[in-house]
């Protein structure tokens, strides 16, 4: 089971995202979410739509995710795979072409963008623009998509599929809704790209739980909230207990 872990740009200064990311990374992450922060990120919990309202009053700009990226992967040295996640709206205002250019050029491997919908592909072309700089456009499944849904999904899907554990918003959960598990079992009759699961996935009993059932376990209010706990030393705590799970 691997592990992806997840930190709002900006949060609570850029030099502390820095640490944060390679803490992290030392403690055993094996990809790593840098959330570009929106001024609206209707999918997130409030412990994450905090971090993300903090940066926004810290003046962070789309470019310093950009910066932030490349010196984790040039400078740093960072050896695991970064990924952006954040809402179409900062793409489509930045320019999609531009934006996947400027990720790929920073070393990002892929894109995180729950709210964008497949089906304004032929307009916005932001799987197309992702393709072409070998950025991996990660498809959402929920657990409420019918069979349908989850053939065109699954078709053509390049790097992992993510999976969401539960429905509405980010956040710690004390169980895990059941559903997920039949759903893991449905999608690995389709697809033999690796299944994460986020969304509320908070412990190391969930990941316990997941561990045979789907490859990558992410986790994101979790880390954020011992962070906010306890600072670095809080943070590396939790690390070491999930990477343990």
């Amino acid at each position: 089971m691997k592990l992806m872990t997840h930190v709002v740009v900006g949060y609570p200064s850029l030099a502390m995202t820095r640490k944060i990311a390679l803490l992290m990374a030392k403690e055993g992450a094996d990809f790593l979410e840098l959330q570009i922060p929106f001024s609206d990120p209707l999918g997130d919990g409030s412990t994450i739509r905090r971090a993300n309202s903090q940066s926004l009053d810290n003046g962070i700009q789309v470019r310093d995710a950009f910066l932030l990226a490349r010196r984790l992967i040039k400078r740093d040295r960072i050896k695991i795979p970064i990924l952006f996640m954040t809402y179409f709206n900062i793409p489509f205002t930045y320019g999609v072409e531009k934006f996947c250019k400027d990720a790929n050029n920073a070393g990002v491997s892929g894109l995180l963008i729950p709210d964008y919908n497949l089906d304004m592909e032929s307009d916005d072309k932001l799987e197309y623009h992702a393709k072409k700089n070998n950025l991996a456009l990660i498809r959402f499944i929920s657990l409420d998509s019918d069979a349908g849904r989850i053939a065109f999904l699954t078709k053509n899907a390049r790097g992992f599929l993510y999976c969401f554990s539960t429905q509405g918003i980010t956040g710690q959960r004390r169980h895990l809704d059941q559903r997920i598990f039949k759903r893991l079992r449905d999608l690995k009759k389709h697809t033999d790209l690796p299944l994460a699961v986020g969304f509320g996935i908070s412990t190391s009993e969930h990941i316990r739980a997941l561990r045979g059932k789907a490859d990558i376990a992410v986790v994101g209010s979790a880390l954020l909230r011992a962070f906010n706990d306890g600072g670095l030393e809080a943070l590396e705590r939790k690390m070491i207990e999930l990477v343990k799970s």
